[in-house]
Formats: structure tokens, C-alpha cells, sequence
């Protein structure tokens, strides 16, 4: 599949409030085949020079919105992550088996309201590092194309650039994911197999709710990142930062408790 139309398809399973935030692949491709297709001129480099420069403007503005769309995503996420953890110990030193008011009712109810959210905001972060993935690898295709149709060298100095820039750096969003992925084997551990169907009846009813808002997207971002790496045309020098997918038995137990097909 090629990149543009995978991209396409990326925004649309994306967030509402993501997908402008997304690179304008289109748009530059379409500058870079005028540029390369604008007849010759007595003052040609001169020419090429205005060309190239407005590229690059428009690529600098592009990576100004992923920093600051990510940047903000990233925030908020910390945030996030910090309250989850307050929320689950308060539940168990308050509902708990040794808590102040141990309830077994009250202690379910709410673990299953914080499954919910815990699921909803793992699969966010996943939506954020396939963000990364997708947008770099859109800079590196596009530059690549344009080296390639006008004879330009923007390529490595430009993606040496990206390679610092907050979007790309995905370590922190990470180290959130795995923290993510501790906190959900702590409150709903995969079951036995012989036991997954009436896990599946019982304890994990509430992760089939939520199933129904970002789980779909969450595993289309990571098929999409999986496919990226496998395809990829940049693995090397251009190549994207290590991709730190959830648990084999974490997305095992997601499929488990899906109701929605996945393609």
C-alpha cells in the first residue's frame, strides 16, 4: 500500500480532535512535483533556491505542529497516568480486603469503572507513538521524494534535525505504556485458559465497553506501526526509534474482550 493512501486511512481511524494535527503529505507532494516540473529558467537556481526554500518553510511548520500537538498529548498524559495510580490505591486502602471500609461490591464497581479508563488511556498513548511513527516516516518519504525529483541534498540534514525534535522523542510516552501495561496485569491479570470464558462473562466485562470507543483505533495504530517497520524504505540511518509494542498476553487479552472485528 502506498504511503499517502495508508496515511489517509491513519487519520480517518485517528481521534476527531487528531487529525489535523497530521502531516499535509498531499500538499507537499504536490509542491514537489511543481517544483520539479517548472520549466527551465535563465535564472535557475536562483529559481530552485526560492523553490527549495519555501519546502523547507512549510516542512518547519509541520514539525512546530507535531512538537506542539505532542508536547501537549505528553503533558496530559503525566497527568493522567499520576491520577490512575491515586485512584487505584485509594480504591484498594479504602474497599480493599484490608482497606478502612472493606465492601467487595464497592471495591468491584469501581476497579471496573478504572479498568475502563486505564484501557482507554493505554490505548491513547499507543494512538501518540504511532503519531510519531507516522509523521516521521511521511518527513522521510517526502524528503526522499523530493531529493529524488530535483536533484536536491535535503534528505540527511533535515532528518538529522527531526531525530531531536520533541515528536520523535518517544521515550518518555514509552515509559508510560510499560508503567500502563504493570498497572493493568495488576487490576486484571490474563486469566488461565481454561478459565477465559467465564473471565471473559465476569471480570472482564467492562473492558468490552470501552472495547467499543479506542480499542479499534489502538489496534489499527498498531498494525500500522508494525506494517511501517516491515516496509519501511528508511530502516538504517533514517530508521524510526525502537517500537516498544504492548505484551503478547496484554493485546492477547484485549482481542479476547473485543467485540469489534478487526481487519
Amino acid at each position: 500500500m502506498k504511503f499517502g493512501k495508508r496515511l489517509k486511512q491513519q487519520i480517518q481511524e485517528s481521534l476527531p480532535g487528531w487529525r489535523d494535527k497530521f502531516l499535509s503529505y498531499k500538499v507537499l507532494k504536490k509542491l514537489v512535483r511543481l517544483i520539479s516540473s517548472a520549466p527551465p529558467m535563465t535564472n535557475e537556481s536562483l529559481e530552485f533556491r526560492k523553490a527549495e526554500a519555501e519546502f523547507v518553510y512549510m516542512l518547519n511548520n509541520e514539525i512546530e505542529k507535531f512538537n506542539a500537538f505532542f508536547l501537549e498529548q505528553e503533558e496530559d498524559f503525566v497527568i493522567r497516568d499520576k491520577e490512575l495510580k491515586q485512584r487505584v490505591q485509594k480504591v484498594i486502602d479504602t474497599w480493599g480486603p484490608n482497606g478502612t471500609q472493606p465492601s467487595e461490591e464497592e471495591y468491584k464497581d469501581e476497579m471496573g469503572r478504572i479498568r475502563k479508563d486505564i484501557v482507554n488511556f493505554h490505548g491513547e498513548m499507543v494512538l501518540l507513538l504511532n503519531y510519531s511513527n507516522v509523521n516521521y516516516t511521511g518527513l522521510a518519504k517526502i524528503l526522499k521524494k523530493y531529493d529524488k525529483r530535483t536533484g536536491g541534498l535535503l534528505r540527511s540534514p533535515f532528518i538529522q534535525k527531526v531525530l531531536v525534535q520533541p515528536f520523535f522523542t518517544i521515550n518518555l510516552i514509552s515509559k508510560l505504556v510499560k508503567e500502563c501495561e504493570s498497572m493493568i496485569d495488576a487490576v486484571f491479570p490474563v486469566p488461565e485458559r481454561e478459565d477465559v470464558d467465564e473471565e471473559i462473562q465476569g471480570e472482564r466485562e467492562p473492558v468490552k465497553v470501552s472495547g467499543e470507543g479506542i480499542f479499534r483505533n489502538t489496534v489499527v495504530a498498531l498494525l500500522t506501526m508494525q506494517e511501517i517497520r516491515r516496509e519501511s524504505s528508511t530502516y538504517g540511518h533514517y530508521s524510526l526509534p525502537p517500537l516498544n509494542l504492548p505484551d503478547s498476553d496484554l493485546i492477547q487479552s484485549f482481542q479476547l474482550n473485543s467485540p469489534i472485528p478487526i481487519p
